[in-house]
């Protein structure tokens, strides 16, 4: 690939742009408000200035609802060898561009699984789709140039290309993506009038059910409003569970022994089967999940404290294979948890002891 169009500088469109330039590959940018190419261009994503001639693959980076109308548009001013786009849903846009009478040996679908909470051109980086799923959605019709186009730029993103059918796609999203998001939105509301008191209680849990409840609204509606029959029918299945934990919880409450065992037994089997559940979530690199050992370290809320533990960690030749950080309430100090092989934990803890750390069991 030499020459890219990316319509839309937003997150997605503007890290795609800026994986391909420093690459090598020219990159023109276009999007319908002109401060965002600026600022994407300024970010050395790729020029302002239109392509002169046919370019190899024009990159659709706008919300599904107006993938089908662009890809239509870019196709009739005959701007690419071939088209995709990186929208989040995949079957809606596909049936769309087929109404619209749109050229589908041309085009492909994709979906680069990763993003930020954060977005625009200036939360965009290069890094963006590193060792990430892009999920590619050929049509039956797709020609294999674009195929090719399609998969050149997933490596040159250095992600990992997965092949889907568009309605298992939605399916999978709405699963492990578009659901999760709207249950730490739920999570989140509930602390929209808590007390300050209740507030200031807050540990790493919360903060980590709550994270992505900080995503844009308006997105998450452009979204949904794709994908709503797939987010809905998981969403079913989940108040069915919650209607057994709500009936088990107050069977505890009971004075009856049969009917608090009954409850307990209600609780154990959601705890269990979301055991099973995470289970399955990939672990490091895409591979099974594994337990680590957790060596806790208080470290000082100043610059370079968390340079100094991972040097010394390894000095003591440990591989930290993962870290979470607890940050305390009130105080300029937080919880470095290191995550590390069981066999190392020991090593790690001796070694970070003699050196002045203070650990946390």
């Amino acid at each position: 690939m030499r020459t890219a169009l990316v319509i839309g500088t937003g997150l997605i469109g503007t890290s795609a742009a800026l994986a391909l330039a420093s690459r090598g590959v020219e990159v023109h940018l276009e999007d319908h408000d002109p401060s965002m190419v600026r600022t994407a261009a300024a970010l050395g994503a790729g020029t302002d200035e239109p392509p002169s001639g046919l370019v190899d693959l024009a990159i659709v980076a706008v919300p599904p609802a107006h993938v089908a109308a662009t890809v239509a548009e870019a196709q009739r001013r005959g701007l690419a060898r071939g088209y995709l786009d990186v929208a989040s849903v995949k079957s809606g846009p596909r049936r769309d561009l087929e109404a619209l009478g749109c050229d589908l040996t041309s085009y492909i679908g994709t979906h680069p699984m990763s993003g930020r909470e954060r977005s625009g051109p200036l939360a965009a980086t290069a890094d963006l789709f590193e060792g990430r799923p892009w999920v590619l959605t050929p049509t039956p019709v797709t020609e294999t140039e674009v195929l090719n186009l399609a998969l050149e730029l997933v490596a040159l993103c250095r992600a990992v290309p997965v092949v889907m059918d568009a309605e298992a796609h939605d399916r999978a999203v709405a699963l492990v993506s578009h659901t999760p998001q709207l249950v730490s939105s739920m999570v989140a509301a509930r602390l929209q009038h808590a007390e300050d008191s209740t507030v200031r209680l807050c540990g790493q849990g919360i903060r980590d059910v709550t994270r992505v409840a900080g995503s844009q609204p308006g997105m998450w509606i452009d979204i949904l409003s794709a994908n709503p029959g797939p987010v809905a029918d998981v969403l079913a299945d989940l108040a069915a569970d919650l209607t057994e934990t709500v009936e088990s919880l107050r069977a505890l409450q009971s004075a009856d022994d049969a009917k608090r065992r009954d409850g307990a037994a209600g609780i154990e089997d959601l705890l269990r089967r979301g055991n099973a559940g995470r289970a399955k979530v990939p672990g490091k690199h895409g591979s099974a999940p594994k337990t680590y050992d957790v060596v806790a370290v208080l470290i000082g809320d100043q610059p370079g404290e968390l340079a100094r533990l991972f040097a010394e960690a390894g000095a003591a030749g440990v591989n930290i294979e993962d870290v979470r950080i607890e940050h305390s309430t009130g105080q300029q100090a937080g919880l470095a948890q290191l995550m590390v092989e069981p066999a190392a934990a020991a090593r790690l803890s001796a070694a970070l002891r003699e050196r002045g750390w203070s650990l946390r069991a």
